[in-house]
């Protein structure tokens, strides 16, 4: 059976801006069969890296919040740390980041938990369902802690994944430190020497005897006959001295993402939404945002994030590329191919149609949809 995936376009009248809009869209999508009188609401989001301003602004988040307010909910915004040296890679800074870019209990209406932990190894080993990479997902916390589900993802390009929308908002995106860590590379970690001030705290988080202390250098070295690239260490170093190469193939990457996705949606009740703006050819973990590649298009909602994906892919497949952007610029390029396809076109390397065949073969959801435009 195709799944239903609801659309509202960007136009407004007069008194009736775009969070009211987002509003209609998901009641008309069916977010009040979810009952959520009395529950604890997880809305995940991006909360956008400092220097980026592509992000969603807070609006489109208090207008979810509203609902689920409405709806006798307990919402709160999170997201998970980042494995990358950055504003977001543990929750003192990510918070501030968060808070910088105007997302705060005034601003969206409910308070900001970063899910997994102050050094990003507050997490749960969750079993994938039909997992083939995984069998289980390392998924931070609060986010499983949650009783309910939402996702409120900025879709846009992606430097690896072709875009970034539902799937990797809620796969990527809810992973651990180390969970991010297990989807961008198979591989194990390596210390940068003049990063390291000897301070042991890695150690700690070491259940395999894969780190060793040098006693006269004091520096730490990882053993790789012993460690088995778990990324726990990552989360524990507060100086940036642990790195892991992103090693994994992108086909094997996006597997991971869908995998991820449903072990946090699985079980329970769960509800997303596209936002397809500001369309950058970059993920919004940069600390910059390029120009954007296609116009924009609208808001999608649905209750599979696979058929939304594919509806936000399919709206963007049907627009012209933006001029002076990276999307024109590779087209304009000596010895372009077209590949009839933007996301491949912007990023080449990237496999985004083998995360949404993986994510339908392993029930996460389908790739056939009805798109109903509300009006």
């Amino acid at each position: 059976m195709k799944s239903d995936v609801y659309f509202i376009n960007l136009r407004t009248k007069i008194g009736d801006g775009l969070p009211g809009k987002l509003k209609r869209l998901i009641k008309a999508a069916g977010i009040e069969k979810i009952d959520m009188d009395g529950k604890f609401v997880a809305i995940k989001m991006h909360f956008g890296e400092l220097g980026n301003i592509a992000f969603l602004r807070p609006n489109y988040a208090k207008a979810v919040v509203d609902v689920v307010k409405e709806l006798g909910g307990k919402p709160f915004l999170t997201d998970c740390n980042t494995m990358y040296p950055g504003s977001r890679k543990n929750a003192i800074e990510h918070l501030y980041c968060a808070w910088e870019n105007g997302f705060t209990p005034l601003s969206a209406g409910c308070p900001v938990i970063i899910a997994d932990g102050l050094k990003g190894t507050d997490d749960i080993e969750v079993p994938v369902k039909n997992g083939e990479c995984c069998k289980t997902a390392k998924i931070g916390r609060a986010v499983m802690d949650a009783d309910v589900f939402i996702s409120l993802s900025h879709f846009k390009g992606h430097e690896m994944a072709g875009f970034g929308g539902a799937i990797k908002n809620i796969g990527m995106g809810c992973g651990s430190r180390a969970g991010k860590t297990e989807q961008h590379a198979s591989g194990k970690p390596d210390i940068i020497e003049e990063k390291c001030r000897g301070c042991k705290r890695c150690l700690r988080e070491c259940a395999n005897n894969g780190l060793e202390f040098d006693a006269d250098r004091k520096k730490m070295k990882v053993n790789h006959s012993n460690c088995v690239g778990c990324g726990r260490c990552l989360g524990a170093c507060n100086f940036d001295a642990i790195v892991f190469n992103c090693s994994n193939a992108v086909e094997d990457l996006n597997k991971r993402m869908a995998e991820y996705a449903q072990a946090v949606v699985e079980g329970r009740p769960n509800f997303h939404v596209s936002i397809v703006i500001d369309i950058s050819p970059n993920c919004d973990c940069h600390s910059e945002n390029d120009a954007p590649i296609l116009p924009d298009i609208g808001m999608f909602a649905s209750f599979d994030p696979v058929a939304l994906d594919r509806a936000c892919a399919d709206a963007c497949l049907k627009q012209k590329p933006l001029p002076d952007s990276q999307l024109s610029d590779n087209m304009a390029g000596e010895g372009f191919v077209d590949r009839h396809d933007h996301f491949i076109n912007s990023t080449p390397e990237s496999e985004w149609k083998s995360c949404l065949s993986h994510a339908e073969k392993i029930g996460l959801g389908n790739n056939e949809y009805i798109l109903h435009e509300i009006k």
